[in-house]
């Protein structure tokens, strides 16, 4: 070593990134006992400010560790060191928060209870047994709580109770694991559970226990959580579903289960070892997996995947423990409200619903739902199809730098904003359908919050070329220059977005509706994409939407029309169950037009095919019927069926005409409804991958960008991805963005800011 190495200095040390809210602070005063450094660290805005004094190898040695050894929920983006004045030290403090620091500003999502909370929760010699809010500083709420930054306990809804002695002493102590962990609480000063009924008359007995008992003898109770209420029942009991399904006008669309452990998960479904580790993830997200028939068959009807997610608070796992049964856990909320996040709230909207309400009096800030996870087949990364708890607000990134702050309103279905902010992308949580006012008053609520915490200003708002979606309006409402980005233009640039991509690139879109360029609605496309444009290059063939939007609720029209097209109208009536009178006015429309605008939609055509095979006639959820036909295709069936593909009016054209006259043809030969489901993915994926080598020349490389919400569906996905794959395309989906509606926002922001409008 020099001979200087022993001189003291000093140095300011600068840490951005997700900072804030996962014991960051204490982890930096035990990094600077471990190499001997003093002076002081502090929550500068939505940064940490650390004052640094000792020898340069013990400061470089210590600088270095801030990035490598950071704890678990931390993302350290970047650490800046300067030389500063030497002051003197003679310790290392924490010290209290400040607001000076302007932007850079990261909220850590809610993590579930750790390891360790969870073996202090179940050990009768803890002083915190059984307390359902236990945390520290590698768990607990976080978001949900948080009003504001820097993020301290009189900025959280936690500021209404005093800690008690040993809470303090274990805040203030450096070497104990909630030293300056926000929610520290326990039984005698924190927040308590109590069970009411339907009128909020507190029921006797322990609330948890007595909960258990209400569930395993039928009941349905409503269950406040993290970022809301949840509806619970019975998973093994049918009975009690098809009630909580009656009560909750929520006829067809599959529940969440909530299984105690990764044993329990095993006996009701089969997950995968990627699978497993997404479940038991500090996440603990809802995790599509295999079923194993283990589940009331009313959970989800129709479907081969169940939902399956593990106890991410501390009052769950208590609540699970005692019922030792799979329970469903669902939304707080009447299918298409907003959940439930006030108590009173949910004893006025849910009592009739619910048969009792466990209820806590700590306040929930801000409203999130569960996320959703699906794993693709082949693939190493999870797919994020529902961003919700644990994953919002997490910033997307690093994405191409914003010159200024834009916001992306994003769609009607499946809501979510996105505000872009230098090379962050900080996407919302799922909202939900913005087609109520209520909807709408809580996504303008996420949205005040988030601007007023992460305090970036749009400078600029993009939206979707539809003219009468709710959020296009509330865009036109904010004074701001704004921006009209085409629907599935948006939805490929959120792939490129966050997957660091400029472009060109081919984007296939594929969807349920958007509004075209040339006025008509469009949700089958290969797009030559840049974030700044999009040139239309190829389509699915159109067909008539009898009805407009009541098509989509109705995919017995859909069916009609493409068999219409396809000339076997007569077979398909034969097939689906439809009073000659409304068949008789669905032609009408068709032939005349009226009423009936032309659409290139993917979705509707898998729409079109689910009904013909009579899985799916009329659905109750958006994407009901192709889900159905994605679970009813036959693994083991090959089928040579050929869809045409070829130019058409200088477009690439993928002709559905002869697979829907094959779909007719078999199901009136009665062959069974997997083959044909199965028939027309392994088709669709095939025509698609002949699209795009004939538009291979229309590029500047070979990457395909995948996009919207027909991607959803795994067996499709998977063909095609492997078909283009073998063609030596490079594909591309998204991860962290859910490849629907709910990740549109961030691809609007993208372009938005690419046009430098």
């Amino acid at each position: 070593m020099s001979g200087d190495v022993a001189t003291p200095q000093a140095r300011r040390i600068e840490v951005s990134g997700t900072v804030q809210g996962v014991g960051f602070r204490p982890f930096i005063a035990r990094l600077a006992a471990r190499y001997g450094v003093t002076g002081w660290v502090r929550n500068d805005g939505g940064q940490v400010t650390i004052h640094a004094e000792g020898d340069a190898g013990r400061l470089d040695a210590f600088a270095a560790a801030i990035a490598t050894a950071a704890p678990p929920r931390a993302q350290v983006e970047r650490v800046a060191a300067d030389e500063t004045r030497l002051r003197g030290h003679r310790s290392f403090r924490i010290d209290a928060s400040t607001d000076r620091v302007r932007g850079g500003r990261l909220v850590p999502p809610d993590a579930a209870v750790c390891a360790a909370c969870l073996e202090e929760l179940f050990d009768p010699a803890d002083r915190r047994h059984r307390y359902p809010f236990i945390n520290c500083t590698d768990c607990g709420p976080r978001f949900t709580i948080i009003r504001s930054l820097p993020y301290d306990r009189e900025r959280t809804s936690m500021r209404t109770f005093e800690m008690c002695a040993d809470c303090r002493r274990e805040y203030e102590d450096p070497a104990d694991r909630r030293f300056h962990a926000e929610p520290i609480a326990c039984p005698a000063c924190g927040p308590q559970v109590r069970l009411v009924d339907a009128t909020g008359a507190v029921l006797d007995g322990d609330p948890l226990e007595r909960a258990a008992d209400l569930l395993r003898a039928g009941s349905i109770i409503a269950v406040k959580g993290l970022g809301g209420f949840h509806l619970a029942c019975d998973a093994t009991d049918d009975a009690v579903v098809r009630e909580l399904r009656g009560r909750k006008r929520r006829p067809g669309k599959p529940f969440a289960v909530m299984v105690r452990d990764e044993a329990v998960a095993r006996r009701v479904g089969d997950p995968t070892s990627v699978e497993l580790a997404e479940l038991t993830s500090w996440r603990a997200p809802i995790v599509l997996v295999a079923g194993r028939d283990a589940l009331a068959p009313g959970v989800a009807p129709g479907y081969r995947r169940v939902g399956l997610m593990l106890p991410s608070t501390p009052l769950h796992h208590l609540l699970l423990a005692a019922a030792d049964r799979p329970l469903v856990m669902t939304s707080g909320n009447v299918s298409d409200e907003p959940i439930c996040i006030d108590d009173d709230d949910a004893l006025r909207r849910l009592a009739p619903i619910a048969d009792a309400f466990v209820l806590h009096d700590r306040q929930i800030v801000s409203r999130y739902d569960d996320s959703v996870v699906l794993v693709r087949e082949g693939e190493p990364a999870r797919s994020v199809l529902r961003r919700a708890r644990s994953e919002a607000p997490a910033p997307i990134g690093p994405v191409h730098a914003a010159s200024r702050a834009t916001l992306g309103v994003g769609a009607q279905l499946h809501g979510a904003f996105c505000l872009l902010d230098g090379d962050r992308g900080y996407l919302s949580q799922h909202i939900g359908d913005l087609d109520r006012d209520d909807a709408m008053a809580a996504y303008r609520d996420a949205y005040d919050r988030i601007v007023r915490i992460v305090r970036a200003e749009p400078a600029l708002v993009a939206h979707d070329l539809h003219p009468d979606m709710l959020t296009t309006r509330f865009a036109q409402g904010l004074g701001l220059p704004a921006v009209a980005v085409q629907h599935h233009h948006a939805h490929i640039a959120a792939t490129m977005a966050e997957r660091g991509l400029e472009g060109p690139v081919l984007g296939v879109a594929f969807d349920g509706l958007g509004y075209g360029e040339d006025g008509t609605i469009w949700g089958g496309e290969l797009l030559r994409c840049t974030p700044a444009s999009a040139e239309r290059i190829g389509r699915l063939r159109p067909v008539r939407q009898p009805g407009g939007d009541a098509a989509t609720r109705h995919p017995w029209r859909m069916a009609l029309a493409h068999a219409d097209a396809a000339g076997v109208a007569e077979g398909a009536l034969s097939l689906l169950d439809v009073p000659d009178s409304e068949a008789d006015v669905v032609l009408g429309q068709i032939g005349s037009g009226l009423a009936s605008p032309e659409t290139s939609s993917g979705g509707r055509l898998f729409d079109a095919v689910a009904a013909l095979t009579g899985l799916c006639t009329h659905a109750t959820y958006d994407g009901e019927a192709a889900a159905l036909l994605e679970q009813a295709c036959d693994p083991a069936t090959d089928v040579p069926v050929r869809a045409d593909v070829g130019e058409v009016d200088g477009l690439m054209e993928i002709d559905p005409r002869a697979v829907i006259r094959w779909v007719v043809d078999a199901r009136l030969a009665g062959r069974p409804v997997g083959e044909i489901a199965a028939g027309f993915h392994r088709t669709l994926a095939e025509a698609v991958a002949r699209a795009c080598v004939g538009l291979r020349d229309r590029l500047a490389d070979g990457r395909v960008v995948l996009g919207g919400g027909v991607f959803v569906n795994d067996r499709f996905t998977t063909d095609l991805r492997r078909r283009l794959t073998d063609a030596g395309f490079e594909v591309f989906l998204p991860r962290e963005v859910p490849v629907g509606d709910g990740g549109l926002a961030l691809g609007q922001a993208y372009v938005a800011a690419a046009r430098g409008a």
